[in-house]
């Protein structure tokens, strides 16, 4: 297995990296601030080539997300529209997009989107405005391009990203 270096994926010239760790199960957890210049992951996407891993596995934590677009479920489906079409991901039916939650601190719209590859999938949650957003893909992504999108689609100031090879 190749080391990883999660420094290698992030300049720090456009973005404040707030926390990088990486676990024993080769997790790579970042915090990071916004700034407005894309930033290159593509070596997490030739690791995984190069490893043959099963997939990519990342989750976003966008927090002071536009409550308007996280409570409107016709964004949301135009989201995923323009998220697979960035990420070059093949949808697998419509998107399923639900507003439930009788507890308030859990209240709000979830999303499910199959694609050809695996799914991606959402919670909105409107007590704190924020996103948890979560791609797994047997063919390689960028977690930064998905990063990058999400917070401004979103209208988000920080996102969080934690990506997984998965074996």
């Amino acid at each position: 297995m190749g080391s990883c270096d999660p420094a290698q994926f992030w300049n720090s010239e456009h973005f404040i990296l707030e926390e990088v760790t990486v676990n024993k199960q080769n997790i790579i957890q970042l915090a990071v601030a916004e700034k407005e210049v894309p930033v290159n992951t593509k070596n997490i996407m030739q690791q995984a080539i190069d490893e043959k891993v099963w997939g990519i596995a990342s989750s976003f934590d966008i927090y002071h997300c536009n409550p308007e677009t996280i409570r409107d479920a016709d964004k949301i489906k135009q989201f995923v529209i323009e998220l697979c079409d960035l990420i070059e991901m093949k949808r697998f039916q419509d998107t399923l997009v639900v507003n439930f939650g009788e507890d308030e601190r859990v209240a709000g719209f979830s999303m499910v989107q199959l694609i050809e590859t695996s799914l991606i999938s959402a919670h909105f949650a409107n007590l704190t405005d924020a996103t948890y957003l979560d791609v797994f893909s047997c063919k390689p992504y960028d977690p930064e391009v998905v990063a990058d999108f999400a917070r401004k689609y979103f209208g988000g100031s920080e996102v969080i990203t934690q990506v997984s090879l998965r074996r």
